[in-house]
């Protein structure tokens, strides 16, 4: 056996003691593989801890040996491992957090699968009830705090950015910990780490030791932005849109840090969601932020912006350069925003119920060379719905860059072919140009190959 390689048997230190035999086999039924191959693989992720990489492929390739069984006994429930990355444990025995997150993948994976999926109860092309969906599945991992005033920041950003970006995230991340606010983020490294360094620090000279540093992410993602350590409640979504929904729902504010296409698919979601008409009352906290080297990044972000969603769209957030303390503030004020228009409206606080979230962010967008083609990238529409489209267009590229099956895409039908607007194509160039130029597509950026060919 390989030194980086090794096989266990683990029993839960939190999560998870008991399954039905009904789920356990249906779970490890090979014959059907689909949900097994997904419980594999979002496992394998969780378990490579601290080695970070983006690509998905080459993660699987790495450790195809990797197998994982569940035995079940009287007194509960153990996994067995074989061929599993020997880093996730120290002198044999797994590191608890990641034992935590190890079976909270499988207590999502038997829930989604076994309560939500298929499920008439739930009807996943009914808006209402997908965010139902979306409640209950939060709610069943147990990371709902009802007993709380709004306190959550979700943080966004990429996870290929430089050292000293990372370090700002963590001084925000601390600035805001002084001031009690818990972190939310997509689990991985770089700014989705970084907040929730900070914090820990921030809680710790508090003497705060409830800190929430809640991780949301979905299958597709979840190999390319392995949970980071720092995260003590994570939450497998079943899909991009609605891990999305769940930041939304459940965080407060949000703060934006530098990232890549991904990070600008975040940016259009939330600005796509706060220009439906039936959201202008509604307060959310949203701030843009970077170091003064980085600055550029969130200009260039603000100008496509305005030439394509309008001035309305850039009144939505506040850009903060090179200040953690004011980004902080501005948090801990909006706070108090949220929580005297929930008390007002009867909003509960944990989840926002009364956010319009339109279908075309709801429903999930497969990234098919088709899909691609077809996307509605003009102007002559409501500004929302553009920026539904445009979420979907960064989704794609996204996939093509890091997902498997995006990956396998690419490789068996060449570079997606992107068309629309040419005013809109023609900006999209010069920022996914520069996103390039700057190493902030893939944390191997430079060997980057585009996915995509823009069609002018």
């Amino acid at each position: 056996m390989s030194q980086d390689v090794i096989d266990a048997k683990v029993s839960p230190t939190r999560h998870l003691g008991v399954l039905s035999k009904m789920e356990v086999n249906r779970l490890l039924d090979r014959s059907k593989g689909d949900v097994y191959r997904l419980y594999r693989n979002c496992s394998l992720a969780v378990l490579n801890y601290g080695d970070f990489s983006d690509d998905a492929e080459a993660l699987m390739q790495r450790f195809a040996d990797f197998d994982i069984n569940i035995i079940s006994q009287e007194r509960g429930i153990k996994l067995e491992l074989s061929n599993a990355p020997a880093n996730a444990f120290v002198d044999g025995v797994m590191i608890k957090g990641v034992n935590e997150h190890l079976f909270s993948v499988l207590r999502d994976v038997v829930y989604i699968n076994d309560v939500i999926l298929d499920n008439p109860k739930f009807d996943l092309n009914n808006s209402d009830l997908i965010t139902d969906a979306v409640f209950h599945i939060m709610r069943n991992a147990d990371v709902l705090r009802p007993g709380l005033s709004p306190q959550l920041v979700v943080c966004w950003g990429g996870h290929s950015i430089s050292r000293l970006e990372y370090d700002y995230t963590k001084e925000v991340g601390y600035q805001m910990g002084l001031r009690g606010l818990d972190i939310c983020t997509g689990c991985g490294p770089g700014a989705m780490k970084g907040p929730m360094k900070g914090a820990t620090v921030g809680h710790a000279k508090q003497r705060n030791v409830d800190g929430q540093y809640l991780g949301i992410t979905e299958p597709g993602i979840i190999a390319a932005e392995s949970p980071n350590p720092i995260v003590n409640e994570l939450v497998i979504m079943p899909d991009i849109e609605k891990r999305l929904e769940a930041f939304v729902r459940t965080g407060h504010g949000i703060v934006v840090f530098p990232g890549g296409v991904g990070t600008a698919e975040e940016i259009l979601y939330i600005l796509g969601i706060l220009l439906h008409p039936d959201n202008q009352d509604i307060p959310f906290p949203l701030v843009f932020s970077a170091p003064a080297t980085s600055k550029d990044y969130f200009t260039q972000i603000d100008e496509f912006i305005g030439a394509t969603l309008g001035k309305k769209a850039q009144s939505l957030y506040e850009i903060v350069i090179d200040d953690p303390v004011k980004v902080s503030r501005i948090m801990t004020e909006g706070m108090q925003e949220v929580r005297a228009y929930r008390k007002a409206n009867g909003d509960a606080y944990y989840f926002n119920w009364m956010l319009k979230i339109d279908k075309i962010f709801q429903h999930p967008f497969e990234p098919t060379h088709e899909n691609m083609r077809n996307l509605q990238l003009h102007k002559n529409q409501e500004s929302h719905v553009l920026a539904g489209a445009l979420r979907q267009m960064f989704s794609g590229i996204v996939s093509g860059n890091v997902k498997e099956d995006g990956l396998r895409a690419i490789k068996e039908h060449g570079k997606f072919e992107i068309q629309g607007d040419p005013d809109i194509m023609q900006r999209m160039d010069a920022m996914l140009t520069s996103f390039i130029a700057q190493k902030r597509m893939k944390i191997d950026s430079a060997e980057y190959v585009p996915c995509y060919t823009l069609v002018k």
